[in-house]
């Protein structure tokens, strides 16, 4: 036990009441010439929110003086939530006078005030520590008067301008895109102050508005130096020494299937019939770990990452290009490394048999969900004729993919069938497209084999009991249920069961009744918001959604560092070489493995999804006068949210609606004409013009047009 966990040990003793710096080192026996190393320790555990000290000078445990731990949200209005750390508890609300310089993101201390105590169901707190400070650098907007500048931050949870003084401002001219460094943390009634490190360009200049979403996020845009020079010294082909133990399925016909533009390509597959009636399918998932060993230059910088983003115009790789697109991606007509799971599966989609094995492939085709759904909907001759020894296979995966999806179904998986965007930019980055990305057979094929293929894994190490690493997604909130059935009632629908006992068939069976309704869009997004976020664990708790008991990630470990983790796993296993030292190192390593994946996986997300809003209202900033048809996707005592058949989502503000005096009613998510009775409710269909575009903050203003 190190010596933190002993001061907590000895601090969570009944007896314990908040002891001065004197008396903890008499308590511990600390000579005068280790004082020095026990006050750093002392000071570590304050800054990691262990230990509270007072005005006193007294240590004590921040749980036991009434204190709560956690990260600050801010709201772009003042106000502010500490989001704790357990995340069983409700989040404290903080006012602006509260938050005592606080920023969104920084770790603190909070104290309940008003006469509330950490166990009182609605809280309210105020600040006392801020234990780590999150942004030291912001990206926003510069504007320069006479003798100062400020800066207006992009996050919007960030509510303070940062004052800039003239001598720092560094070519910063108004309207240009800047990161600003910090100088001088906020106080009660004090702006922060800041220097300009860096000037983007303006804010309307091509290039500028993404560019400064990557600094925001503070994400890289190239690798260091270590793992560059590291990755050039990595072979640029499979070699015969590679091969010793490697199965030999180079004589096989073996495919992958991606996107046009993917070119880290992590997955390929093969199947085949047998005698007696059973599907052989093989997933061949590229041998990354091969490659890059643990904590390498590569691996840390990987697992820093934690996954590759893909934004609108580019990729920021987890790996570097040498392995995500050279010898790791399953490029047709190439050998590469695997790791292949091979699968016997029966008529009613079981699978009756599987077995892993380090493998050597060479893809005879790169197939794309384009081509392949040609091929298997319209029966296009000419791709026909080019793939004609494919053919077969090609049927044999849409015959298996559907009795796959099939038994997924029957035991309650949720299959969300949301529309996402598919986004064209031109040569300089503009958008001139924006349209429903469909989900086709071939999608569906690919997305079903590596569903499956991940929860033989899954089980198969279970049974092992060896640390790993689970996708889970938790049992839903049983509160947000109860709110999502009251939600569902304003549409005559209603779940069958308790709140506290929802089984994840009730919920694909609303969203089978609600399919092609005009209700099916906003329905299927709230109940998504619904539901628990799904993450990496230690712990195997099973994955609601696919209604499983066993779930991981095995199958992109170019792109996820959880996958990588995992093969290693797997690897050693399959050569049984387990040794109880291998295991110990598990335990240690394997939460923060997951902790940092989940988090990074979170932050991706995020990015992905404000770059994508950022080019949908460029896309929309010239169609100002233009109307569109489009279904009501919100409702909020400001306005309704209106969703076009292309995705792009703008607001009609309730002001705008002057036709008559419409009142909010909260209950059934609708607005009410008080003199016409006119009702706009979710789901309706309405005309709309486009009034307004800010593309800075990425808002797009519709005016209701009459029928």
């Amino acid at each position: 036990m190190g010596i933190k966990q002993k001061i907590v040990k000895f601090m969570e003793e009944t007896g314990y009441k908040p002891m001065s710096l004197t008396e903890l080192m008499d308590s511990f026996n600390i000579s005068k010439g280790e004082q020095q190393v026990f006050c750093k320790i002392l000071d570590e555990m304050e800054k990691e929110g262990l230990l509270y000290k007072t005005r006193r000078g007294k240590y004590g445990l921040p749980e036991k003086m009434n204190m709560l731990l956690g990260t600050y949200q801010g709201n772009p209005r003042g106000f502010g939530f500490l989001i704790q750390d357990n995340k069983d508890l409700q989040d404290v609300y903080i006012s602006p006078e509260d938050a005592n310089g606080a920023m969104d993101g920084d770790r603190i201390l909070v104290r309940p005030i008003k006469g509330t105590t950490a166990k009182d169901k609605c809280i309210e707190g105020e600040v006392v520590k801020i234990l780590k400070r999150t942004n030291q650098n912001v990206v926003g907007t510069f504007e320069a008067s006479k003798h100062f500048g400020f800066v207006v931050p992009d996050n919007k949870r960030i509510f303070y301008d940062i004052f800039v003084p003239k001598e720092e401002f560094n070519g910063a001219k108004t309207d240009h895109k800047v990161v600003v460094e910090i100088t001088r943390w906020p106080e009660k009634r004090r702006n922060p102050e800041g220097r300009v490190i860096e000037v983007l360009g303006h804010k309307d200049d091509v290039g500028t508005d993404v560019l400064s979403i990557i600094r925001q996020y503070n994400l890289p845009e190239g690798f260091p130096e270590e793992v560059i020079k590291e990755a050039r010294m990595l072979p640029k082909e499979v070699t015969e020494q590679d091969l010793g133990d490697r199965e030999d399925l180079r004589n096989i016909k073996v495919a992958t299937i991606d996107n046009e533009d993917a070119k880290d390509l992590d997955d390929a597959v093969s199947i085949m019939k047998t005698e007696n009636g059973t599907y052989k399918l093989g997933v061949h998932i590229a041998d990354v770990s091969h490659y890059v060993k643990p904590n390498k230059a590569i691996d840390r910088e990987a697992l820093e990452r934690g996954c590759s983003i893909y934004l609108v115009d580019r990729v920021i790789p987890m790996l570097p290009y040498e392995l995500s697109n050279g010898i790791c991606s399953l490029n047709p007509r190439e050998d590469r490394l695997t790791l292949s799971v091979f699968m016997e599966i029966d008529s009613g989609g079981r699978v009756i048999n599987h077995r892993i094995a380090k493998t050597v492939i060479n893809s005879c085709e790169r197939m794309t969900y384009t081509d392949l759904t040609r091929i298997l909907v319209n029966k296009d001759r000419g791709l026909m004729e080019r793939y004609d020894y494919l053919i077969p296979e090609f049927y044999l995966m849409q015959e298996l993919c559907q009795i796959l999806k099939k038994r997924r179904m029957a035991r309650g998986s949720i299959d969300f069938d949301l529309d996402e965007a598919r986004i064209k930019l031109d040569l300089k980055g503009r958008p001139i497209e924006v349209e429903k990305d469909k989900r086709e057979i071939s999608h569906q094929i690919i997305e079903e084999f590596m569903l499956i293929c991940n929860e033989t894994v899954a089980e198969y190490i279970y049974w092992t009991q060896i640390p790993f690493i689970y996708r889970i997604h938790e049992e839903p909130d049983a509160e947000k249920l109860l709110e999502f059935n009251d939600f569902i009632h304003n549409f005559g629908y209603r779940l069958k069961g308790t709140a506290g006992e929802i089984h994840p068939k009730t919920l694909q069976e609303l969203l089978t009744k609600i399919r092609g309704t005009k209700e099916e869009t906003i329905i299927s997004k709230v109940m998504l918001r619904s539901l628990q976020q799904a993450r990496y664990s230690v712990e195997n708790l099973g994955h609601f959604g696919l209604a499983t008991r066993y779930y991981t990630h095995f199958t992109a470990p170019i792109r996820r560092y959880p996958d990588l983790q995992v093969h290693r796993i797997v690897k050693e296993i399959i050569k049984e070489s387990v040794e109880e030292k291998w295991v110990k190192k598990l335990n240690r390593i394997l939460p923060n493995v997951a902790e940092q994946s989940s988090k990074r996986e979170r932050i991706a997300q995020e990015v992905e999804r404000e770059t994508e809003d950022l080019k949908k209202a460029e896309f929309m900033y010239d169609k100002v006068g233009e109307v569109y048809e489009g279904i009501i996707s919100g409702v909020t005592s400001y306005g309704i949210y209106v969703e076009l058949e292309n995705t792009v989502e703008g607001l009609v503000r309730v002001s705008t609606m002057d036709d008559d005096y419409y009142v909010y009613n909260e209950k059934h998510y609708c607005f009410i004409g008080e003199r016409t009775r006119k009702v706009y409710r979710l789901g309706d269909a309405v005309k709309v013009k486009v009034s307004r575009v800010d593309i800075a903050n990425r808002e797009i203003d519709f005016l209701l047009v009459d029928e």
